[in-house]
């Protein structure tokens, strides 16, 4: 049961977010109704127009205010002025305009608790730079509106649950990223996201840097001079935490069941496996079928969750968007928002 809203960010209106989002409320109807479950959607209220009338559907998405005392169960918030009309696949500066106003709307009001959550769907780098926000992507822009540091990057797919030590970095500069310091917060961030998502005894496998975890120094040391004394020194104080343990296996472990969680330690290195498993291909076209897995970001104050794809220009517009990974994020966002209530009861 849902006791907040939960903030649904558009990210790019010209992507297939608006499209996804009418999928997912459509699929989510019952729930909604019941009240069991409560979607603000935030973003362009034109793009939610037109991705309705292109997909021919009826349901009701009426325009509420921030400041409104009261919301119905589903509901849009206009993120920022409407300008020339933005259209689906075509990269503009309005469409990164429009996605950053969202997340900053969405941010704003979970700080202020008026939606238990942050559920985004896709944004492009280049539009986003275009509008004048210079981001990486969305962990950097969060970390940014909320004043943090440093966050991790979890990639889930059903028992295929990634963080990360480093991710929009070259690899050149992964080596430099793995410190003592930022890989014992991986773990602990890693840890509490497991605890929040029912898992009573967490158990947390950290992959090798280097092939063969160094082969005993031959390939590199930082697996034993770095991650070694931290996995042990976790270990000391209570945690169930393994590794470091070769790449090539790690997720193979994963999949099997072995651990409950893996520590990547660069972006290709985790999202390889878990997109590879999320990503369903039909071999007769080539084309997805699936886009199933969701991106969670840790370390922030607030819960923010996302789809695990991204804006597909390619084929916005054309109704034939998969919402599946929308939905997925949309259960982890509860379940977190659940965990994290019953943590502080």
């Amino acid at each position: 049961m849902t006791s907040r809203h939960l903030a649904i960010t558009m990210g790019d209106p010209a992507g297939i977010g608006p499209e996804i989002i009418v999928k997912a409320c459509v699929g989510l109807r019952e729930r909604i109704a019941s009240g069991d479950l409560r979607l603000l959607i935030i973003g362009s209220g034109a793009a939610l127009d037109g991705a309705k009338a292109a997909l021919g559907s009826d349901v009701a998405i009426p325009q509420v205010k921030a400041d409104d005392r009261e919301w119905p169960n589903l509901c849009y918030l206009q993120a920022d002025v409407e300008g020339d009309p933005i259209k689906p696949g075509v990269l503009s500066a309005d469409g990164g305009r429009f996605a950053y106003k969202a997340i900053e709307h969405g941010v704003r009001l979970t700080q202020a608790g008026r939606t238990g959550a942050i559920v985004t769907a896709p944004l492009n780098k280049e539009a986003l730079n275009k509008a004048g926000y210079h981001f990486p992507g969305h962990t950097e822009m969060l970390a940014h509106l909320t004043g943090v540091r440093g966050s991790v990057m979890l990639l889930a797919h059903g028992n295929m649950r990634v963080s990360h030590v480093s991710t929009h970095v070259a690899l050149e500069d992964v080596p430099k990223r793995l410190t003592p310091e930022r890989l014992r917060m991986v773990i602990d961030l890693t840890n509490d996201a497991l605890l929040r998502l029912g898992i009573a005894k967490p158990k947390i496998a950290i992959a090798a840097l280097n092939p063969h975890a160094g082969e005993g120094g031959l390939f590199g040391r930082q697996d034993i001079d770095v991650s070694a004394p931290t996995i042990a020194k976790a270990v000391a104080d209570g945690l169930d935490v393994v590794g470091p343990v070769p790449g090539d296996t790690i997720f193979v472990k994963l999949r099997a069941g072995q651990y409950d969680a893996a520590v990547a330690m660069y972006h290709d290195q985790g999202h390889i496996p878990v997109k590879l498993l999320g990503f369903q291909v039909d071999p007769a076209t080539g084309r997805w079928q699936e886009l199933s897995g969701v991106n969670i970001t840790l370390g922030l104050p607030i819960i923010r969750t996302s789809v695990d794809h991204g804006t597909a220009f390619d084929i916005a517009g054309k109704g034939i968007a998969n919402e599946h990974s929308l939905i997925e994020a949309i259960d982890y966002a509860e379940r977190l928002a659940a965990g994290a209530a019953a943590s502080k009861s």
